[in-house]
C-alpha cells in the first residue's frame, strides 16, 4: 500500500515514483512480448499508419509506440491487473477502475524522439478530472540520458490548458511554448520494474534518447468506473476497455 506520505506527495506534486513493483522475471516476459509484437506489427502495418507509429513522423523504420497492450496482450493485461498496482491506483483515484487506453513506448536508442509538454486530461477529457490516473511502468531503467519523464511539480492544481498539434501530427498534442515556460520541469528517473504515477492534469514530457540503450515503458491509463470521457482531444475505442476492479 501507499503510505500517507506518498499519497500527500502525489496530491501536492501531481506525480509519485514507486520502485521495485515488478520483479525481473515479469519484466523479461514483458520485453519478450514487446519484441514479438513489434515484429508482427511492423510486418503488417499499412502505409497510412506510419506517421502514427514510427519515429520521425513515419520517415524512420523504428517503432515509436504500440497501442492498447492491456487489451491485446495477455502479459500486459496481467500487469494492469497486478494486485499491488490496483491497490495503489484505487488509493489515488477511488475503488473500482478500468484501463481505457494503454501504450508501449519504445524510445529506441540514438533516435527515440521527444514527447512535448502536455496534460493527459486534454487528451482524455474526463467528466471528473480526478478520475484518471496514468501508471507508467519502466521496462528499462529510465534515466535523464535515455529520455525519462519530466514533470511540472504542482501543475496538477492547474486547469486543463489549451493544446495544439503541429501540422501533420494530430497525435502530438502539446501546450504552447509560452505556457510551458511558466513551469519548471524536473526529471523523474525510474528503475526498471518501477512505476511513475501521474495525475491527468500534471504537465509532463520526455526528451530524446541520446544513449545507446533503449527506454521502453508501458503506460496504463486508468479511469474510475462511473466516470466518462466527454471531451477528448483524440478518440478512444470503448471496445479496448479492460475492466480491472
Amino acid at each position: 500500500m501507499l503510505t500517507d506520505s506518498q499519497i500527500k506527495t502525489f496530491q501536492e506534486t501531481g506525480h509519485l515514483t514507486v520502485t521495485d513493483v515488478f520483479d525481473d522475471s515479469e519484466i523479461v516476459a514483458a520485453l519478450a512480448d514487446v519484441k514479438q509484437w513489434s515484429e508482427e506489427f511492423l510486418a503488417e502495418m499499412p502505409d497510412d499508419q506510419r506517421k502514427w507509429y514510427l519515429e520521425g513522423s513515419g520517415t524512420a523504420q523504428k517503432l515509436r509506440k504500440l497501442d492498447n497492450p492491456a487489451h491485446y496482450r495477455d502479459v500486459f493485461q496481467k500487469m494492469a491487473k497486478h494486485p499491488r498496482v490496483v491497490e495503489m491506483v484505487e488509493q489515488l483515484i477511488g475503488e473500482g477502475v478500468s484501463v481505457f487506453f494503454s501504450q508501449v513506448f519504445m524510445k529506441p536508442p540514438e533516435g527515440g524522439g521527444p514527447k512535448p509538454v502536455h496534460q493527459d486530461n486534454f487528451y482524455f477529457g474526463p467528466d471528473d478530472l480526478n478520475a484518471t490516473l496514468t501508471v507508467w511502468i519502466a521496462l528499462d531503467e529510465a534515466t535523464v540520458e535515455n529520455g525519462c519523464l519530466y514533470y511540472g511539480d504542482g501543475s496538477n492544481q492547474e486547469k486543463v490548458l489549451e493544446h495544439f498539434a503541429p501540422p501533420g501530427e494530430p497525435f502530438n498534442l502539446q501546450v504552447p511554448d509560452d505556457v510551458m515556460q511558466q513551469f519548471e520541469m524536473t526529471p523523474a528517473p525510474v528503475p526498471g520494474g518501477g512505476i511513475s504515477f501521474h495525475h491527468g492534469n500534471t504537465l509532463h514530457q520526455s526528451s530524446n534518447n541520446n544513449s545507446q540503450r533503449p527506454r521502453r515503458a508501458v503506460a496504463f491509463h486508468y479511469l474510475r468506473n462511473g466516470a466518462k470521457l466527454v471531451n477528448s482531444g483524440l478518440s478512444y475505442d470503448a471496445d479496448m476497455n479492460v475492466k480491472v476492479s
